[in-house]
């Protein structure tokens, strides 16, 4: 590698470094298939630019974490720190969908999706203490 691409990879860590204020690890649980749209709140002052390029990304319509660090040019983890940052202000919601969307019929999640869920947790946690079944 040449002494400039070497420069060069180095500012970008630096520039990757202070976006996220040495921060390695977002506050929220967030998959690269997170879904995000524009919500009510607004960033602070002291935020990235980036997070301004962020919620013009998701007010346009609704984006991945993925999509978002590709169109920013910025690693996912780095994305991952911003997004938190707009979710605490507001300024980002993840939207409900599928089975998880309220219907407006206070039904809450279907019988499939918990069964799905005890089903999953069963799996993972085999020896956890076993409540005992509704009637």
């Amino acid at each position: 590698m040449t002494r400039h691409g070497s420069a060069a990879e180095e500012s970008t860590f630096v520039r990757t470094y202070t976006l996220t204020r040495g921060r390695t690890r977002p506050r929220h649980l967030l998959g690269l298939d997170t879904v995000l749209e524009a919500g009510p709140g607004r960033p602070g002052p002291a935020q990235a630019e980036e997070c301004g390029e962020i919620l013009a990304l998701c007010r346009a319509r609704r984006r991945s974490v993925t999509e978002l660090a590709g169109r920013l040019g910025r690693p996912v983890t780095a994305v991952k720190v911003l997004v938190s940052d707009l979710l605490d202000a507001d300024a980002l919601v993840v939207p409900l969908t599928g089975p998880y969307a309220d219907t407006g019929t206070g039904s809450g999640p279907s019988t499939q999706l918990l069964a799905a869920l005890s089903a999953g947790l069963k799996r993972k946690w085999p020896d956890a203490i076993a409540y005992p079944q509704a009637g």
